[in-house]
């Protein structure tokens, strides 16, 4: 019979669960109390929420919501980063920490209700930001509009050479 703690626990991480847009498992066996405080403040810094919980809370919280395989990754000390506004985010923090923290080990990730494994957070983690991503599209998009600008320049540039050569034979022929 589960106590009310755990069932309350159970609740708030299907919540935080359900509402994130990206979630990252890591295990974090061997970090210092420093180190832990410096990746929580980063985290928080980018908008992710940084959580430690039960194993056996998380899977109950992800089986409640549908989430298969979430707990075959769930062994030993586990943090999970949960990005609720830009699905990059948590990955992409978590990753930057790891590279110069090797005791953080990136376990796995929920993307869109799925389970994705290590390989695919860190390809997450490697994608452009938002921004970066929006400046390219209109990049991309703003390129064929200045081509079309150009030759319609050239166009309109063409005819006034014309009129301007037909202006100089109108004025030679009635100079003669």
């Amino acid at each position: 019979m589960p106590n009310a703690q755990n069932v309350a626990s159970v609740a708030a991480i299907k919540d935080r669960l359900g509402r994130a847009k990206c979630m990252v498992v890591a295990e974090y066996r061997g970090l210092d109390v420093k180190e832990i405080t410096e990746l929580r403040q980063q985290t928080r810094d980018v908008g992710v929420e940084f959580k430690v919980f039960k194993n056996t809370l998380a899977a109950r919280a992800a089986t409640e919501l549908d989430i298969e395989g979430l707990d075959a990754y769930l062994e030993g000390p586990n943090a999970f980063a949960f990005g609720y506004d830009d699905p990059v985010a948590s990955a992409k923090v978590l990753a930057e920490f790891a590279k110069t923290h090797e005791e953080l080990v990136i376990k796995c990730g929920v993307l869109d209700g799925r389970v994705v494994d290590a390989a695919a957070v860190k390809e997450l983690a490697d994608l452009p930001s938002r921004e970066v991503l929006l400046a390219m599209v209109l990049r991309g998009m703003q390129g064929p509009i200045s081509g079309l600008v150009n030759v319609l320049q050239g166009t309109i540039r063409n005819l006034v050479y014309a009129l301007e050569a037909v202006r100089q034979q109108k004025e030679e022929g009635s100079g003669a």
